[in-house]
């Protein structure tokens, strides 16, 4: 279908700007916040992150679909966006492993997009305003004035405050079992899990127990697991006191920790550090971060719109003084964001982006064999 023959639509941003284009997936109206994704390829796993739920997906790019989409590459079970806005949408699809084109697939998930916008505008807004929340209207909803779009828009509740784990997390706990030889078990908290994530623990011999975002401490603790990992996930780490509760139980009990992206806003929350909400965030598959220990560079993928306000440098003790000594472990090379937390006197780090890296790079992966390392020395330590 040419640009030109697709039914009009417009995208309208809280502050009043709006942007018009054309209809792409699903036609109606969707809410949520306005966010850019930098990464050139990746799209699948994009739209099917729990990470991205409530939000409206810019990308970069400026040619989507071109590869079209397959049943092996979604990272959920789910297409959580909001919404999903492209310049120019692909009208072909090549790629052999292609069981349709994008657009079928978001027309097929009810997610309502918008092609034909000059993203490169609209990315340099939400770069100098922030993330915002947005609407797209096409179809009936278009004939709504230009006021009660503006109203719709601005009555959807901000992400900042906003407790989402509950809306993406599984109903029911499941294992992966262990690729081969069993060596060891993992407790996994589902916050937004990526399917890649227990994959690659299972690759290594891990059997992983995942288990809703909502269970207590009491429940991992008769599993007598070798490790607790956090996944990533959306929201406002300022509205999850369980999951902090959790990780802090874990902590004091000696059990090896890892959390990745809300995980690590998690864990430094649990440490005593507080978060914010950063102004448009980190989203993309080219985000470069250093990894201080040994001055590599790592490019990594990203997803998340809030930061642990921890301090940069030497290590400093623990706000929860209890848990010891912690130093950042990463730093963002774009805006010197926290990336990784490490502490030094308990098993415990975290990092802020995603070393699953389905679509790519997969410069982090060998964080999960540190992981594993970590639960092996303290098993062996255990049994001394």
């Amino acid at each position: 279908m040419s640009l030109l023959s697709r039914p009009p639509a417009v995208l309208v941003l809280e502050d009043g700007r709006t942007f018009r284009g054309r209809a792409y997936g699903a036609s109606g109206r969707t809410v949520g916040e306005a966010v850019f994704a930098t990464g050139m390829t990746g799209y699948q796993e994009t739209l099917t992150d729990p990470s991205y739920y409530g939000q409206i997906v810019v990308q970069t790019s400026p040619h989507i679909g071109n590869t079209g989409v397959n049943d092996e590459d979604d990272e959920s079970n789910g297409y959580w966006v909001s919404g999903y806005v492209v310049r120019e949408a692909s009208r072909r699809v090549s790629n052999w492993r292609a069981t349709e084109s994008l657009e079928d697939r978001l027309r097929r998930r009810g997610i309502v997009g918008i092609s034909g916008v000059d993203t490169r505008a609209l990315t340099r807004h939400l770069r100098d305003r922030g993330a915002m929340r947005a609407g797209i209207f096409s179809g009936d909803e278009l004939q709504l004035d230009a006021a009660a779009q503006l109203v719709a828009v601005r009555d959807t509740p901000p992400m900042a405050g906003s407790r989402l784990v509950d809306r993406v997390t599984t109903a029911q706990a499941y294992t992966v079992p262990a690729v081969g030889e069993k060596r060891l078990t993992v407790v996994a908290y589902d916050l937004g899990i990526k399917s890649a994530t227990p994959e690659l623990l299972a690759a290594r011999g891990i059997e992983v127990r995942v288990v809703p975002a909502s269970t207590p401490f009491e429940d991992v603790e008769a599993m007598d697991p070798d490790g607790v990992f956090f996944s990533n996930g959306p929201g406002d780490p300022a509205a999850s006191d369980h999951e902090v509760d959790v990780i802090r139980q874990v902590l004091g009990a000696g059990i090896p920790f890892f959390g990745i992206c809300f995980g690590n806003q998690l864990l430094g929350r649990a440490l005593g550090f507080g978060t914010f909400k950063l102004a448009f965030g980190h989203r993309g598959a080219n985000q470069p971060v250093l990894d201080v220990a040994t001055g590599k560079v790592e490019i990594t993928c990203q997803n998340h719109g809030f930061a642990v306000d921890a301090p940069i440098g030497d290590p400093v003790t623990a706000p929860q003084e209890s848990f010891g000594r912690v130093q950042v472990s990463h730093i963002a090379l774009n805006d010197r964001v926290v990336e990784g937390l490490q502490c030094l006197d308990i098993p415990a780090f975290s990092v802020q982006f995603h070393p699953e890296s389905a679509a790519g790079p997969h410069d982090s992966q060998g964080l999960f064999d540190r992981f594993a390392d970590m639960m092996t020395g303290r098993r062996t330590a255990t049994r001394a």
